[in-house]
Order: structure tokens, then sequence, then C-alpha cells
């Protein structure tokens, strides 16, 4: 059974680190990491305490990385800057999703740097 926090939603702190993790499906499927997370957040966050914080953080890091990836696509053409930047996407992507899952089985905020806000 599962605790209750006092706004009547279960506390949840492995589904949380589930939904971080699910992004990481990207390299597996191509696209996975954001519908997944997208489907969980969607259907969960009004039964899961945090979810709604942790689904909004993952939505926005995930459509950030699309719009970094779109921004380093010019740069390619100026001495290379392009590619050293979709490296630094690349690991970005697999560090912070696993870092947030740490912090979301310990029951913490999700913090994604050079993340934008599109959904608050």
């Amino acid at each position: 059974m599962y605790a209750v926090d006092p706004s009547g939603k279960k506390i949840d702190t492995q589904m949380l680190m589930i939904t971080h993790l699910t992004q990481l499906l990207t390299y597996i499927t191509g696209f996975g990491g954001l519908i997944v997370p997208l489907i969980i957040w969607l259907t969960q966050k009004d039964k899961i305490a945090d979810m709604d914080l942790h689904g909004k953080s993952i939505i926005n890091f995930q459509l950030s990385l699309i719009v970094w990836a779109i921004l380093s696509i010019p740069l390619i053409l100026l001495l290379g800057l392009g590619v050293v930047m979709l490296i630094l996407i690349g690991l970005v992507s697999i560090i912070f999703p696993i870092l947030n899952a740490i912090k979301a089985s310990n029951g913490e905020a999700p913090f994604y740097r050079w993340s934008f806000t599109f959904i608050k």
C-alpha cells in the first residue's frame, strides 16, 4: 500500500523515477523519450504526488533538447561548433535524466539545467 500526501495523491517515488528514465527510450526508438513521459505525465498527474512537477520538467527538457539540436544545425557551418554542440546535447540527454531519476527516488525536486520553460 502506498502512502498518501495531504492532497490525497499517492506518494510513488518509484513511478517518478521511471518517468525520468523513460527519456532514455530516445536512444532505442528515436522518439520515445518525449512521447512516453508525456503519456505517463498526462495520465498520472492527478493521481501521484509531484508527478505534475516532474512531468512538466521532463517535457520542458525534452522540448529544449529539440530546440538546442535545431539551433546547432546552422552552427555546423561555423567551424564545426554545431558538431560539438550536438555531442554535448547527447551527453546531457543521458546524464540529466539519470541524475533526476536518482533525485526523484530520494523525494527531491528535479532540475534540468539549460531547459526552457514551455509548460508552467
